[in-house]
């Protein structure tokens, strides 16, 4: 674990030991507040708004049904807005991980991740290496 886990594990310990009540609940890792250009409309990955792109999509999807084309251009679109919602590691905040370990630097896993080695250790009865007992 991090030495900021295992911090915030031991202030969470200390506070629910020492009162006996709840301890509070821990502050979000994250901020909840979505990106300064999501928060105006703007779509991340070009300067249109988000309601004008669904406009030229539907338009292109009814010419498309038009002409018989409505599958591929459906299916295109779909793989298009898989990859703009993607972010890739330019667009990441320093320090943050991606859930996929693969794309971490070293492989790196996110806290919490259950790992092949864990979950066989945790199906054979095994204590984790390292602890007593």
């Amino acid at each position: 674990m991090s030495a900021a886990v295992e911090r915030r594990l031991a202030q969470f310990r200390a506070a629910r030991g020492s009162t006996g009540a709840p301890a509070p609940a821990p502050a979000p890792l994250r901020s909840a507040e979505p990106p300064a250009e999501a928060a105006n409309g703007q779509a991340r990955g070009g300067g249109a708004p988000r309601a004008l792109k669904a406009v030229l999509w539907a338009v292109l999807l009814a010419l498309a049904a038009g002409l018989g084309l409505a599958l591929p251009v459906g299916l295109l679109a779909g793989l298009y807005w898989m990859h703009a919602a993607t972010r890739g590691p330019a667009e990441r905040r320093r320090g943050e991980l991606s859930a996929y370990s693969v794309f971490n630097p070293g492989c790196a896993a996110i806290p919490g991740t259950l790992t092949a080695a864990q979950l066989e250790r945790e199906l054979l009865y095994r204590p984790a290496a390292g602890s007593a007992g």
